[in-house]
């Protein structure tokens, strides 16, 4: 049975509390348990990616989901923290050559972060998830192919 982890962000917490959850729903519409020693808390968005690759050499998972949310303010630090972000997970899984998906929100305003955190089909924890299943199945099938 396929095993995912997930990396959340504390910051920001009532938006990834909504994006968890949405991933949690996607892995139960798969049948796919997520325990709580399977969730691992970042103290923000920046942290995640060190956490995702740790995760991802451990070969436990057969995929980590990155989960956390940047809302922009007055100065730089929101360009920073995101980009460090989005290419710290980029490059977790190109080095580990497991599927690490980015469901780290980066909006302009708390309310935009919270109308991609609800829970309906909009929530892009669940969106995540799916990336990350999606990618999984995909990169079996092409280990399948090249064995077969």
């Amino acid at each position: 049975m396929l095993r995912f982890a997930v990396v959340v962000s504390r910051f920001n917490q009532e938006v990834t509390e909504g994006l968890l959850q949405g991933a949690k729903n996607f892995l139960l519409s798969k049948e796919l348990p997520l325990l709580e020693s399977d969730i691992f808390r970042a103290p923000g968005a920046f942290e995640i990616p060190l956490l995702a690759q740790t995760l991802a050499k451990t070969k436990r998972y057969a995929g980590v989901i990155c989960l956390g949310c940047v809302i922009k303010g007055d100065t730089a630090h929101f360009e920073f923290i995101s980009l460090g972000a989005t290419l710290g997970i980029l490059q977790s899984s190109l080095a580990t050559e497991v599927p690490i998906t980015f469901g780290v929100l980066t909006t302009y305003t708390e309310e935009q972060a919270l109308l991609r955190s609800k829970n309906n089909t909009e929530n892009k924890g669940w969106e995540a998830a799916a990336a990350c299943f999606e990618a999984v199945e995909t990169l079996r099938q092409i280990q399948n192919e090249k064995r077969g």
